[in-house]
């Protein structure tokens, strides 16, 4: 199937040629070729790609000028140009400009002299080439619905992560799909901290969306439940704990569909470390390294419930409403 860059592609390089051809510019298709270098993801890249490659050329060819005249028209004198032009093009962070810049100053070389007419055919090639490109880059595919449903996909991952991480609890045993589910949650994630930053960098003058911030809030977030992992495993409780843990595990699962909020978690969760803080102290080596970890995991969950917490009172009000749009927080 053919994507919509390629579509853009094709036609952007298309109009640039017939441009370039109606202009009367000589070597027309290398403005086709510097619109098909200079299509991109997002709109910010695009603009800041034209830049760059307009930098990069003024620099290229007034740097050719002097060398040509010095040198000739020759191999060794592009030689050296290119080991000049390449460095100084790295230390202004212009290097998406090199390849084009070098081929305009082919254009230079082939014809064996430097005239105004020639360096300003140059400059209108990379010009047209670049403002094709950015007005073709305007039109940019929305990706909420992707980023929306990638969303709904990890906050379902980690509902029954924490459903089964109560099962276990209860059960002294894990799912044998735990593996699988951990790292598709894992991709899921990162697949969404990309989708976001295309949606973000689509803005040019606004931030965009929270959206990158809530994958990087669930990125967070699993970083926690790897340590729960370890932790819940590692330790066994009398029932009446177990089921006290489990039960409070269940309704963390249920944040996760906004039927309660981080907040209130937790407050219940400080009343549930002050109950066990009150309840009998352990007598063995066993018991004492039990309820160690028993704090640890709730920590863990204390984190966990934070890190969802502190993203929610990052929000303004108009943020909130734009991110919820349908969900609980």
């Amino acid at each position: 199937m053919i994507g919509v860059r390629t579509l853009k592609t094709g036609l952007g390089a298309t109009i640039t040629l017939i441009i370039a051809d109606s202009m009367g510019l000589q070597y027309a298709t290398a403005a086709a070729v510097i619109t098909i270098l200079s299509i991109q993801s997002t709109k910010r890249q695009s603009i800041q790609m034209a830049v760059n490659r307009l930098i990069a050329t003024v620099i290229a060819l007034g740097l050719a000028s002097v060398i040509f005249m010095s040198m000739g028209f020759n191999a060794l004198a592009f030689g050296v140009f290119l080991v000049f032009f390449i460095p100084i093009a790295a230390k202004l962070n212009i290097g998406e400009g090199i390849v084009p810049a070098s081929v305009l100053v082919t254009h230079l070389l082939t014809s064996g002299s430097i005239t105004i007419a020639l360096l300003v055919n140059e400059m209108l090639l990379i010009l047209v080439g670049v403002i094709i490109a950015l007005m073709i880059n305007l039109y940019m595919p929305s990706i909420e619905s992707e980023l929306s449903k990638c969303r709904r996909d990890i906050e379902e991952m980690m509902h029954k992560l924490f459903i089964d991480m109560a099962y276990a609890l209860r059960a002294q045993c894990i799912s044998i799909e735990e593996d699988i589910l951990y790292k598709k949650l894992e991709t899921s994630i990162k697949e969404g901290q990309e989708k976001a930053y295309k949606y973000t960098n689509n803005y040019l003058f606004t931030k965009g969306s929270p959206f990158a911030e809530y994958f990087n809030m669930r990125a967070s977030q699993y970083q926690v439940i790897t340590y729960m992992r370890e932790h819940f495993t590692k330790f066994f409780m009398c029932f009446e704990e177990t089921e006290i843990v489990a039960s409070f595990t269940e309704k963390v699962a249920d944040c996760m569909r906004g039927t309660i909020t981080a907040k209130a978690l937790l407050e219940e969760l400080e009343e549930l470390r002050n109950n066990f803080k009150a309840s009998k102290l352990p007598v063995t080596r066993e018991e004492f390294e039990n309820r160690a970890m028993l704090y640890q995991f709730l920590n863990d969950l204390e984190h966990f419930l934070e890190i969802k917490r502190d993203f929610r009172e990052s929000l303004t009000e108009e943020e909130f409403l734009e991110y919820k749009k349908g969900y609980g927080l």
